[in-house]
This record gives structure tokens, C-alpha cells and sequence, in this order.
């Protein structure tokens, strides 16, 4: 029965504006909250945009006065950064090509078995899998669908081994967690400037920029 929900939901509320098989352009997520944070969860980000072409790919999150976290992969000049601002504060954390991005402690050692549930989510035939986490019973389901041509798009992810674009799937980051689930699709042309280094950031360390994160998200071990 939750796998005929969520594919009736999906499908009633998802726009697919790209179709299959494209290689460049942006994906939205709806954003959803469990767990204590620093801010009202109405004054945090309430979408992801997820910004792609080939093997280069961009998450932002930014909400209120553009404050929010960014990630950027482009493994075409070795650049695998980490961004967080909060209105005049602008850091950014480098990492290395194979390290995962910073403040996902949490998922370390997690578990992801690939099942067979199938569902179909703005338009792409997905996947599923399940994944557990060290020291919690909660089971979650992950869909990802290889419809939509991006190569490697979870590098520098907890979702590395995910051979697919993710499409609903959660990220564990301390105590707290951030669900996101697909809400549209747009093919469209993406400028190569897009996945470059941003050079108005002050760069830190990994150290500094968790706790930068963890502030916006009050969350603890990340």
C-alpha cells in the first residue's frame, strides 16, 4: 500500500518538464525536517535545486536572505566544495576528489540493501533502496531512476554506490534529518560558470565548516 502512495502521489503532484534521458538541466526537491534545530523550520530552506550537465552537478539550499548550503562537484578540475552562508558570512571547505562532503558523520557504517520495489516519480521508472543506520531501528526508502543522464551524480555523497539520480531520499546530520522528494524536472541549458569555484568564500576547515552547518541545523557529531 505506501508503494501505491507514493507512486499515486508522485505522479498527481511531480512536473516533468525535461523528459528522459537528458543530460543538463535542474531538478527541485521539496524540503522536510525531523528533529530539533537551531531556527523555526519556516525560516529554513523549503526547496533543493539540484543543477546538472554530464558528470558536473550543484546542490543548493538556501532559503531566507540566501543563507543556506551548497555543494558543488565538478570532477572535471578536481573541485568538490562545500558552501555555507548566512547573510555576510561566506565560507567554503574544500575537499578532496573521494572524500564525502562534510556533515554526514551520522551516515557513516550505514547499511544499503537494493530491493526490487519499483515506482514510477515524475515520469522516471525508479529504484529503491533501503538503508538503516548504526544505532537506529528506522528503515528508509531511497528512489533513484537512471533516466536522467548525469554521470557519477552522488559523488562525494553517503549515496556514492547509488548508481542513479536520486529522486526521494533523506540526509542524516547529527540528531536531525532533511528529507527531500521531487517536485519537478526542467531540461535546460546550464553554463559551465555555474559549476566553478566561487571565489567571494572565505575558505576554512573542515572543523570550522561543520560547525558553521551545525549552527543553521543545531545538530551534534556531524
Amino acid at each position: 500500500m505506501a508503494l501505491i502512495a507514493l507512486a499515486a502521489m508522485t505522479l498527481s503532484s511531480c512536473r516533468n518538464e525535461g523528459g528522459k534521458n537528458i543530460s543538463q538541466g535542474e531538478i527541485h526537491y521539496e524540503i522536510s525536517y525531523v528533529g530539533n534545530f537551531a531556527f523555526p523550520t519556516d525560516v529554513l530552506p523549503k526547496s533543493l535545486v539540484v543543477s546538472f550537465k554530464k558528470n558536473k552537478i550543484l546542490f543548493e539550499m538556501t532559503g531566507y536572505g540566501k543563507s543556506g548550503i551548497v555543494n558543488l562537484a565538478n570532477p572535471e578540475i578536481d573541485v568538490y566544495d562545500t558552501y555555507y552562508s548566512f547573510f555576510s558570512l561566506k565560507k567554503y571547505y574544500a575537499s578532496k576528489p573521494g572524500e564525502k562532503f562534510p556533515g554526514f558523520s551520522a551516515m557513516d557504517d550505514m547499511k544499503l540493501t537494493k530491493t526490487s520495489k519499483t515506482a514510477v516519480i515524475c515520469g522516471y521508472d525508479c529504484k529503491n533502496a533501503e538503508v538503516r543506520i548504526p544505532g537506529s531501528d528506522n528503515v528508509y526508502n531511497i528512489w533513484y531512476t537512471d533516466e536522467i543522464k548525469v554521470d557519477n551524480p552522488n559523488a562525494a555523497t553517503p549515496f556514492n554506490n547509488i548508481d542513479g539520480v536520486l529522486l526521494s531520499f533523506f540526509f542524516k546530520m547529527g540528531s536531525s534529518e532533511l528529507h527531500f522528494n521531487c517536485e519537478s524536472v526542467f531540461s535546460k541549458e546550464i553554463p559551465d560558470e555555474l559549476f566553478e569555484r566561487r571565489t567571494e568564500f572565505d575558505r576554512v576547515t573542515k572543523t570550522d565548516i561543520v560547525k558553521f552547518m551545525n549552527r543553521m541545523l543545531d545538530t551534534v557529531g556531524s
